[in-house]
């Protein structure tokens, strides 16, 4: 069911991005809406992991560096029937991980070193186990695609408020309508957050029960979560927005309406879901 949900979301964005090329710029909008879809996915497909795990300083370690993270991660990147990811760690005090590689073969898993401070062995390959059944699921292909074609509706939305002020075309046969591109100014880049929003929650919750069964106990997810979500409103992350979804919590604090446009469910409800998995064993 999330997998169809998904698919029915990346189409709606699609759809979207083209309808604002159309009403912006008429068949020819159109065309540049693909040709600047193509062309950023195309650059985030090869080069998204290597960008984001620089932008938070991540370097990666060996078993020799590391062997309690490493043997956790390559125990259960077995039990998941998954190549062995790379593994990375990031000098940051808020307790945190998230995973990338454009496919199983170039899996990344990255952690904090908060992280790795204030949970138990248990609770940390709960986050392993999470991280990499977004590997397992291609989830960061999907959330990659999803990111950027909402910045390319931004992106056109830009551009047709600088047209509207410096002056443009008004060839109705070829050029869009100036009201419904109005309304697509305003409307089109928070309708593609939401979008995007609702991409990235459903990802959380698939990641959250395929982590639970690789594990192999839902509570000790559960209590990661727990954990990780109080010491992320006290411990600030200097994070990117772009990224915050790529993240096992929201790495940026805030409360409030904030909530509504977090990128990640609510904690409380992830793991009401963890906790209904143990009942049902």
């Amino acid at each position: 069911m999330n997998g169809l949900k998904t698919m029915v979301l990346m189409v709606t964005l699609t759809l979207m991005l083209v309808a604002i090329g159309g009403i912006i710029g008429g068949k020819s909008g159109m065309t540049f809406a693909l040709i600047i879809a193509f062309g950023m996915n195309f650059i985030t497909y090869w080069f998204s992991d290597k960008i984001v795990l620089k932008m938070y300083g991540a370097k990666p370690v060996s078993e020799a560096e590391a062997p309690e993270l490493y043997g956790i991660v390559r125990r259960l990147a077995h039990r998941a029937e998954l190549p062995m990811p790379k593994v990375y760690i990031m000098e940051q005090d808020q307790p945190n991980a998230f995973a990338t590689g454009r496919n199983p073969n170039h899996g990344v898993v990255a952690v904090t070193t908060g992280i790795m401070r204030i949970l138990s062995r248990e609770e940390l390959e709960g986050v392993i186990a999470h991280e990499l059944a977004h590997i397992k699921h291609r989830d960061i292909l999907v959330s990659t695609v999803a990111a950027t074609i909402a910045g390319a509706i931004s992106y056109l939305a830009q551009m047709a408020q600088w047209a509207m002020i410096f002056g443009g075309r008004h060839d109705d046969e070829e050029g869009g309508n100036p009201i419904a591109a109005i309304v697509m100014m305003i409307v089109g880049p928070i309708a593609a957050m939401l979008v995007q929003m609702a991409i990235s929650r459903s990802r959380e919750y698939g990641a959250d029960n395929g982590g639970a069964k690789i594990a192999g106990n839902p509570m000790h997810l559960a209590g990661a979560l727990k954990k990780l979500h109080m010491a992320s409103q006290r411990i600030h992350m200097d994070a990117n927005p772009a990224t915050s979804h790529m993240f096992i919590v929201n790495p940026l604090t805030g409360g409030g309406i904030l909530k509504l446009f977090s990128t990640h469910p609510p904690i409380e409800e992830r793991v009401a879901r963890l906790e209904a998995m143990t009942y049902r064993r």
